[in-house]
This record gives structure tokens, C-alpha cells and sequence, in this order.
């Protein structure tokens, strides 16, 4: 018996990376996992890993750049799978550099998959939760945000501020809905992070170096996991927060 068996997680960005690796960590105790992405070739390729958890796994092509077709996206997870008891945004597609060589579109995206997107899904899945009676819902956000040397990354960290405000809000707005949002802020190997290791080794040391635990996280075993943590009775007072999930690294103070 899994500590969610019977829950229903929609899970955005989930194939791959950080995404896949907390579905899977979710598929592990026991939730039937809505697989949410761009890519259908991915998608279908973390369902295969969730169903070989012992659990249902159906996948949802959707941009979330397109908050239009959000709505349809989680009616259509509820048609398939019963309903939702967790919600993670994890999907997201940033702008990056110094802000005078930004241009409109790459910040318009930011803010779109980011606070929109997020919104949008939450938004979505609210009635869906409360009726469940105990629904979660986990955004993730970055150390970006209270980085020592914000240049380059000043819209990302305002994107993800923005999110960190509304997971906050819908902390205190819903919690006589039984819904908690909690916010997490990691750092894990994904994919793109290991490719930029390889290729850039002299860098990637002088960046593990900064991690006090000297190492990047693992996407199921030390993000999945907590999120499984974070959604579970052991922790069914904390609503509002932000957790680091980087080793020691950030100081949110």
C-alpha cells in the first residue's frame, strides 16, 4: 500500500527532467499521474515509466503558453483519470540575460508559462480539489529569486517571484477548502543541467562547489521524494511555504 493510493496527480513538464522525476516519485506511492507536456514522444515515454509502478498514466499534449487551452486540458484529465488531488507546476520556459538585450517576446513568454500558466492550472484545478476534500497544490520556483547576482536572471526570478505570490495567495485563500500550496525551489540534474556539466566541467565544479552538500540533486530521489513528503499527512500543517531544495545553497531567510 503506497501513501497515495487512490490520488490523482497532474503533473506539467513531466517528460523529463524534474517533472518526470516527480511523477515518478508520486507513481511509487501509489497516484495514477496525468502526464502534462509539449512533447507527445516524451510524454508517452514517462507514462511507460509510471504504468511500470503499478499505476495509471495517461498523457495531455499542452503548451501551457497557451493558458486558452488550459481549462480543456484538466477537464480532460478529470474525464480520464476521476479527478485531481495534486497539482505540480513544473513546466516552464524562461528568458534569461542581461534585461537590455531581452526582447518583448522572450519576456511575454516568461511571464506566460510562468505566473499565467500557473494560475491557469490552478484556477482549473480548484474545484476539482475541493471536492477530493484534501488537495495539494506544489509550484515549483527557483534560488534565482534571492540569488547574491541577480544579473542575467532578472526575469526568470521576477516570473518566478510572481508565482511564489500566487502560491502564497492560494495558501490563504483556499485553506477552508482543504487545499494547501507550498512552493519549491530545486536544483537537480535534468537533463539540460547534465548536458551543461559535461560541457562545461571547470564550471559545473565551481558550481557544486557552492553547494554546501556538494552535489546536485537527483530529480526523483531528491525532489520527487520530497514533493511525495510534501503532499502527505506527515505535513498536512505546512501551506504558504517555500522549500529549498538545493543542498544548502540559497538563503531565503
Amino acid at each position: 500500500m503506497g501513501t497515495l493510493d487512490g490520488r490523482v496527480a497532474l503533473v506539467t513538464g513531466a517528460g523529463q527532467g524534474v517533472g518526470q522525476g516527480i511523477a515518478l516519485a508520486l507513481a511509487a506511492e501509489g497516484a495514477d499521474i496525468a502526464v502534462v507536456g509539449r512533447t507527445a514522444a516524451t510524454l508517452e515515454s514517462t507514462c511507460a515509466l509510471v504504468r511500470e509502478r503499478g499505476v495509471r498514466a495517461e498523457a495531455f499534449v499542452c503548451d501551457i503558453v497557451e493558458t486558452a487551452a488550459i481549462p480543456g486540458t484538466v477537464a480532460a484529465v478529470v474525464d480520464a483519470l476521476g479527478g485531481v488531488d495534486i497539482l505540480v507546476n513544473n513546466a516552464y520556459t524562461g528568458a534569461f540575460g542581461p534585461l537590455l538585450t531581452l526582447d518583448d517576446d522572450a519576456v511575454a513568454q516568461s511571464f506566460a508559462s510562468g505566473p499565467l500558466a500557473t494560475l491557469a492550472f490552478m484556477r482549473s484545478c480548484h474545484p476539482h480539489l475541493a471536492a477530493r476534500g484534501d488537495g495539494h497544490i506544489v509550484n515549483l520556483v527557483t534560488s534565482a529569486m534571492v540569488r547574491w547576482d541577480p544579473a542575467t536572471y532578472g526575469v526568470y526570478a521576477a516570473a518566478k517571484q510572481a508565482v511564489r505570490a500566487l502560491t502564497r495567495t492560494a495558501a490563504v485563500e483556499w485553506a477552508r477548502d482543504g487545499i494547501r500550496a507550498n512552493s519549491i525551489a530545486p536544483h537537480a540534474l535534468s537533463p539540460g543541467l547534465r548536458r551543461w556539466t559535461e560541457r562545461h566541467p571547470e564550471e559545473a565544479a565551481e558550481f557544486v562547489a557552492t553547494i554546501p552538500m556538494g552535489r546536485i540533486g537527483d530529480c526523483e530521489l531528491d525532489i520527487g521524494r520530497a514533493v511525495v513528503a510534501l503532499v502527505g499527512s506527515d505535513l498536512g500543517y505546512l501551506t504558504g511555504a517555500t522549500i529549498p531544495l538545493d543542498g544548502g545553497q540559497a538563503f531565503f531567510g
